[in-house]
């Protein structure tokens, strides 16, 4: 077991956004979200409450733009709370992957939490936007998250026609892989990596 809460703050503001983010990963699923794109605000939920995390996001972005600088930036402060909340990784799962259905539509996740940000992403979102989320943001948004993060992470829609499903197939895959992989194993107690730090 951890002898330190796995938690952390993350504040940033630029020309573009003003954030302010908190993530417990040792959490209940609890969320408060406001970033002025509501299906956005549904996603980040939805990653919260399937991941066991406990999330707090609180953004003034250009929406009056587009969704772009508002979801790239929430994804680089998330993927810094991660990192931040990790440590040096002692007694976490390290890999993961997962397969989420959402009726017709199906999204996979790989993920390896190194240190060693890498990104893949393959599938076609099915309509142009959700709402006013625009459906390829789900893209940016993960790898925004796997870079700051210091994640290798693979992402697939694997199938789907509706690009809410595929959407929200994909935050709820990525949440419970990255529950899986920052999982403490209890029979672990160094950092999983033969060089002894990720």
């Amino acid at each position: 077991m951890s002898d330190h809460e796995r938690a952390a703050a993350v504040s940033r503001e630029t020309s573009e956004t003003t954030i302010d983010l908190t993530l417990a990963i040792d959490g209940d699923g609890d969320s408060e979200v406001d970033t002025g794109i509501g299906f956005f605000d549904h996603m980040l939920s939805s990653f919260a409450k399937h991941g066991l995390f406990d999330l707090t996001v609180n953004c003034d972005g250009d929406t009056e733009i587009d969704d772009h600088h508002t979801v790239e930036d929430v994804a680089i402060c998330l993927g810094e709370a991660f990192d931040e909340a990790l440590g040096d990784k002692r007694g976490i799962r390290r890999y993961a992957d997962r397969r989420v259905p959402l009726d017709e539509a199906v999204a996979s996740v790989v993920v390896d939490v190194a240190g060693r940000p890498y990104y893949e992403f393959s599938g076609e979102f099915s309509q142009e936007s959700v709402g006013e989320f625009t459906s390829v943001m789900a893209d940016h948004f993960a790898l925004s998250l796997a870079h700051n993060a210091g994640l290798t992470l693979h992402a697939a829609i694997e199938t789907g026609d509706n690009a809410h499903h595929e959407v929200e197939a994909l935050f709820k895959a990525l949440a419970r892989a990255l529950d899986d992989a920052t999982r403490l194993d209890g029979r672990r107690s160094d950092t999983p990596s033969t060089k002894g730090e990720l």
